[in-house]
């Protein structure tokens, strides 16, 4: 697989600190997606998953108005049923592959984040939101509905009736309320939430990263399986950690007080 670091990634600027791969969204002038930036970002996951030198993901919009303002309208301004099926496909791909990606994915949401921008948040493990930052999934307003995962996402951060309240009647909400209810871990003042994001990642990268790997696995197949089955797959998967090189590491670094040099294998 190409070098993440030196491919061109439509509507997206990457850049690596440290162990975090940092995606900023770069669609002027709202960051609006589209099936090209959603495949990039498809795609750009499944290269970081492969790069064993990344343990997280940060991803922010550019400039300070915009995280995402969505999809694209004018793509489906003809009407096109297969222009509509392609682009809820695209979606689902890139945003279901960041869901999965294996390390802590955090979204710094530094402004506006509209539909499928909210969306892409969504699909982080953790949220930062900006103060002056609003979201929604306005999409019924203009006869559609999200197709990014919104529905099925956000009533598992903020339970169904403020889900309801912000699909079903168009809510927007602003920062203050987006942390009451539970949709972002943390809000900070304009121009912080990357700062703070990538402190998050930091702390990540003290972690095992096999370990989050599993973690991340067991805590998401909450939302599917049954939690008599999911207790039988966490004995299993602590035992499976015995197999890595970072269990040796870690526990040999805590007895010799030493911090860990994980290898993420």
């Amino acid at each position: 697989m190409k070098d993440w670091r030196t491919q061109e990634h439509v509507g997206l600027k990457v850049e690596a600190d440290g162990h975090t791969a940092v995606v900023t969204l770069n669609n002027p002038p709202a960051h609006t997606w589209t099936v090209h930036s959603l495949s990039a970002l498809r795609d750009l996951v499944g290269a970081l998953n492969a790069d064993r030198e990344i343990y997280a993901l940060v991803i922010t919009g550019d400039g300070e108005k915009f995280f995402s303002a969505g999809a694209d309208l004018n793509q489906f301004a003809s009407g096109d049923k297969a222009a509509a099926r392609e682009a809820a496909r695209r979606f689902g791909e890139a945003f279901e592959a960041l869901s999965a990606f294996r390390g802590v994915s955090i979204a710094a949401i530094n402004g506006y984040a509209m539909g499928g921008g909210l969306e892409c948040a969504l699909a982080c493990d953790l949220r930062i939101i900006e103060d002056h930052a609003q979201v929604a999934l306005p999409e019924a307003t203009v006869g559609l509905l999200p197709c990014a995962g919104g529905t099925q996402n956000l009533p598992r951060l903020v339970g169904e009736g403020w889900a309801k309240r912000m699909i079903l009647l168009g809510e927007r909400i602003n920062a203050e309320t987006a942390v009451r209810i539970g949709l972002a871990e943390e809000k900070v003042g304009k121009g912080e939430s990357k700062a703070l994001a990538l402190e998050w990642a930091k702390k990540a990268g003290k972690q095992s990263p096999t370990s989050i790997a599993a973690c991340k696995t067991l805590v998401q197949s909450t939302r599917t399986g049954t939690h008599a089955s999911a207790l039988v797959a966490e004995r299993e998967a602590f035992v499976d950690l015995f197999d890595t090189a970072d269990q040796v590491e870690g526990v040999s670094a805590f007895l010799e007080k030493r911090a860990a040099q994980w290898k993420n294998a």
